[in-house]
């Protein structure tokens, strides 16, 4: 008895000794990882840093963070963020948000506001931390621009992505949106008749993406990965009587532009068509060109609501057949 004591006497201590010396090692290794953001010229501030959860966990706390890039022009800003992981399992971390943040882009600042959003994410057992899977989920989320302060609302958020065993890059990502509700102005914008719902009723997407390198801790660092070749296995989108469904695949240059062809099935397309214009994507003009030929090509398919659009991307172009609809877009991550 009195040696199974000092057995797990000794244990105990030697587990004690490693969470103190891990706890010091992590709550270091935040703290060096902002000096050196810093030294890049970042705007990387904390009012707090803490880690606790002794004896399995590490968890660590973040209080009125602020990260912002000055070569992309993002920011982040959020009063609490908490990264919280097993002692005994560190390559897997539960992210914890705060119930409201503030997200800065070149064009706008983003107030972003919810009841739970929390992250989970594995990464490989390497210093550069490269990402094997990730999950995002939100619940109650609203995101309002600061120049127009109409909330786009979302009662849940899911969003899910892992690293394929290709060789590659090659990362699948899942997304699925439950009452996804669009700013009123930019419903208004489309919909000025007000004959759609508020809220979508489905929206999903099913994304295969390789990539020029992968998701590691130098994504944030350094250099956003950029696209190489994408997979639309499924897209769709359903909006009252409108219904939009995507499937096909593109490669993509070192430019950002891409070749290859994206098919689009669209229920009641006219609208569809009326709600481009209305937005400002189409001018009237252009538009009655286009519905004529599109109305030929869904009468020889048989159902004149119901159309199959091809659309090619090629020279920095995209096209439906032979008829072009202006430039390509330019597919890079900032």
């Amino acid at each position: 008895m009195r040696v199974l004591l000092g057995i797990v006497t000794v244990g105990a201590a030697l587990w004690s000794g490693y969470w103190f010396i891990g706890q010091n090692g992590v709550t270091s290794g935040f703290e060096n990882w902002f000096e050196a953001r810093r030294a890049e010229g970042w705007a990387a501030e904390y009012s707090a840093l803490e880690t606790q959860g002794f004896p399995n966990r590490f968890d660590s706390s973040f209080e009125f963070l602020v990260l912002a890039d000055p070569d992309t022009g993002l920011a982040w800003e959020a009063p609490l963020f908490q990264i919280l992981a097993l002692s005994y399992k560190p390559n897997h971390v539960i992210a914890a948000f705060p119930n409201e943040q503030l997200v800065a882009t070149p064009q706008d600042k983003f107030r972003v506001v919810a009841e739970d959003m929390r992250a989970s994410v594995v990464t490989g057992a390497d210093i550069r931390l490269p990402l094997e899977r990730s999950t995002l989920t939100a619940s109650k989320l609203s995101i309002t621009p600061e120049s127009t302060g109409e909330a786009t609302d979302a009662e849940a958020l899911r969003l899910a992505v892992e690293r394929l065993a290709t060789g590659q890059p090659t990362y699948r990502f899942g997304l699925a949106a439950d009452g996804l509700s669009p700013a009123l102005d930019w419903r208004v914008q489309l919909d000025p008749a007000g004959r759609l719902p508020d809220a979508f009723d489905a929206l999903s997407a099913d994304i295969t993406v390789t990539f020029d390198k992968p998701w590691d801790r130098g994504a944030i660092e350094d250099a956003r990965p950029q696209p190489r070749r994408i997979d639309i296995k499924l897209a769709e989108a359903r909006w009252g009587r409108l219904e939009l469904l995507v499937a096909g695949e593109v490669d993509v240059d070192s430019a950002g532009l891409p070749e290859g062809e994206i098919v689009v099935k669209a229920r009641n397309w006219r609208d569809i068509l009326q709600m481009a214009v209305s937005s400002g994507t189409l001018n009237q003009g252009f538009a009655d060109t286009l519905e004529s030929g599109l109305s030929l090509i869904s009468q020889m398919a048989g159902n004149p609501e119901t159309l199959d659009i091809p659309l090619n991307f090629s020279g920095g172009r995209v096209r439906i057949g032979p008829v072009p609809l202006g430039p390509a877009p330019v597919l890079r991550l900032r």
